[in-house]
């Protein structure tokens, strides 16, 4: 299924959204600049390699800020044009709303406490490795997180691919982004055991969608919470 539209209109501009997107590929262009070598260089030095977090926490030569920045920075790397045109492109779709609802600073502390988190649930699920991680789809996985909770009846006009039929069609959000996580659930439960190889951080995608989730529903609850005690 490939996402074409999304059926819901903005309330305000998104800046913040607009601004990770532009950010991201500013990122980009200054990687692909680079030479072969001073890639590689840079990309093992910003993207998350989880066997960093072993080495800086048994006090090698390996240091804290080497070992834990990259959390941080490995959300604004991608590894080609194929993967930041998804990504960014997804965001573009779900954001929107998504900082519409939060409002456009709480979104932007939301987005980056979700990649954050993808990026420890990433960790978490392959201790030891020296493959690195890199890509904002942590991140936007909590964007879709709080789009389930907040708009699940939205429709998302759909290219839907069956084998070799295809169609359009307008599925509710909670079907799109439903398939979607489980997609990404069963895959990162058939990646668990097996040799470490490059490919796509599911673990990343599952953390990150699932705090998105409870975040916001975190923030509903307060909200009724503090609306119940001020009436």
């Amino acid at each position: 299924m490939i996402p074409l539209k999304n059926l819901r209109q903005y309330a305000t501009f998104p800046i913040i959204t607009v601004t990770i997107i532009i950010a991201n590929f500013l990122v980009f262009f200054y990687q692909i600049s680079l030479p072969d070598r001073a890639l590689q260089s840079f990309v093992m030095t910003y993207a998350l390699v989880p066997a960093r977090i072993h080495l800086a926490l048994s006090g090698s030569h390996v240091t804290m800020t080497q070992a834990f920045a990259p959390f941080f920075t490995s959300m604004f790397l991608h590894a080609g044009w194929l993967h930041i045109i998804g990504n960014m492109w997804f965001l573009w779709l779900f954001g929107g709303n998504a900082e519409d609802r939060l409002g456009h600073l709480p979104y932007l502390g939301f987005y980056l406490l979700c990649g954050l988190g993808a990026g420890a649930a990433q960790t978490l699920f392959s201790l030891g490795s020296a493959i690195p991680s890199l890509g904002a789809s942590g991140a936007i996985a909590g964007v879709l997180g709080a789009y389930i909770v907040f708009f699940p009846s939205s429709k998302i006009l759909t290219l839907v691919t069956l084998f070799f039929w295809w169609f359009f069609a307008r599925l509710p959000a909670v079907l799109f982004i439903g398939l979607w996580f489980l997609i990404q659930f069963l895959s990162g439960i058939s990646s668990l055991g097996s040799a470490a190889s490059g490919g796509v951080a599911w673990w990343a995608h599952v953390g990150g969608f699932l705090l998105g989730v409870l975040l916001v529903l975190g923030m509903r609850r307060r909200r009724t919470d503090y609306d119940y005690s001020a009436s």
